[in-house]
């Protein structure tokens, strides 16, 4: 016998879990890391495996000092998405003491000492990142050559590098990015023309890198058909990327990369359907979600040209996520009913 109020349909949806969201956008990030192995060699799945490791230890543990139980939070896949997130802006040969520095920074600083998972202000990979590349400039600076160039190293070589015994000579599978090319040799006087010449350049960006930022943007559309992520966010950030260097590029092609060379070289795709899309991090309403995606390109596009760092992805990201609150505050649409905001 019936004992309660039923409302006719339509009925709503059941949202999914926590969990089986982590779960596509894990699903959705395997054809990226499928070709980064392909490209840089096996050393990105150690990296993949250690932050994971750490990235549980280190939430079990902040679990326990905060009174919480371990089952429902451990099993949300939270920790596992932000691990392999962050493991994947490290070079492939990354020494692990470097993962494991980066991983407390983003578990204990970033999530859990603002209260855990949805309290947290700024993107927890991207702050385990941006700690581990004002340190360790150097070491994440270390490249190998992609495939076709000399690499990728094989899985032996690589885990010897990453546990620190017997680690390769650097000036052997060390090469430059795309992006630090076009800074160090344009800042040269060197013109695009002459810096593409270079064998590192494929099609549209890096060599490798272009198939790696195609199989991101794969993943983001099998999210956005999943209706895990909204399209604002990354239709924002990629419009500004294009939208504001082709006229550069038209005006002065010589100087002035081609913008599907800032689309699929570096993090931007990456950026553009894993990073800047975070719920809790970034902006919630619809119009908010489109400003804070055009804040990411446009920081970005800044960073890369003004800034210290050639690609500028993170510290962009980071940035608009302290923006995020304001910006939300300010695009909120109006309650039906409510009296107009002057």
């Amino acid at each position: 016998m019936r004992t309660f109020e039923v409302n006719g349909a339509p009925h709503l949806p059941a949202k999914p879990s926590v969990q089986q969201v982590m779960g596509l956008v894990l699903l959705a990030l395997l054809p990226g890391i499928a070709l980064h192995v392909l490209f840089f060699g096996p050393g990105i799945v150690a990296l993949i495996g250690l932050a994971v490791l750490f990235g549980v230890a280190l939430e079990a543990a902040m679990l326990r000092l905060r009174g919480q139980p371990l089952k429902p939070f451990l099993s949300d896949l939270s920790a596992p998405v932000c691990a392999v997130l962050f493991a994947l802006c490290l070079p492939p040969l990354t020494p692990w003491w470097i993962v494991l520095i980066g991983m407390f920074a983003a578990i204990v600083v970033a999530k859990h000492l603002y209260g855990g998972l949805g309290y947290n202000l700024f993107n927890p990979a991207m702050v385990g990142f941006v700690v581990v590349l004002i340190c360790f400039p150097y070491e994440l600076s270390q490249w190998p050559a992609p495939r076709g160039l000399g690499g990728p190293p094989a899985l032996g070589e690589s885990l010897r590098a990453i546990f620190g015994s017997g680690a390769p000579a650097w000036d052997a599978v060390a090469q430059a990015t795309p992006l630090d090319r076009l800074r160090n040799l344009g800042s040269q006087g060197l013109t695009l023309s002459e810096i593409r010449d270079a064998p590192v350049f494929g099609a549209l960006g890096g060599r490798g890198w272009e198939w790696i930022g195609a199989a991101y943007a794969l993943g983001g559309l099998f999210l956005l058909w999943r209706k895990v992520i909204r399209w604002e966010t990354p239709v924002g950030l990629l419009a500004a990327v294009v939208l504001l260097t082709l006229p550069f590029h038209l005006y002065d092609p010589d100087v002035h990369p081609f913008p599907l060379q800032h689309v699929f070289t570096g993090a931007t795709l990456l950026a553009a359907f894993f990073i800047a899309t975070d719920p809790v991090s970034g902006c919630t309403t619809p119009r908010g979600r489109l400003i804070f995606g055009v804040g990411v390109g446009v920081l970005t596009l800044a960073i890369r040209r003004w800034g210290n760092y050639p690609d500028g992805v993170a510290f962009a990201v980071l940035l608009m996520n302290a923006a995020a609150p304001w910006i939300d505050l300010h695009t909120r649409p109006r309650i039906y009913g409510e009296a107009p905001r002057p």
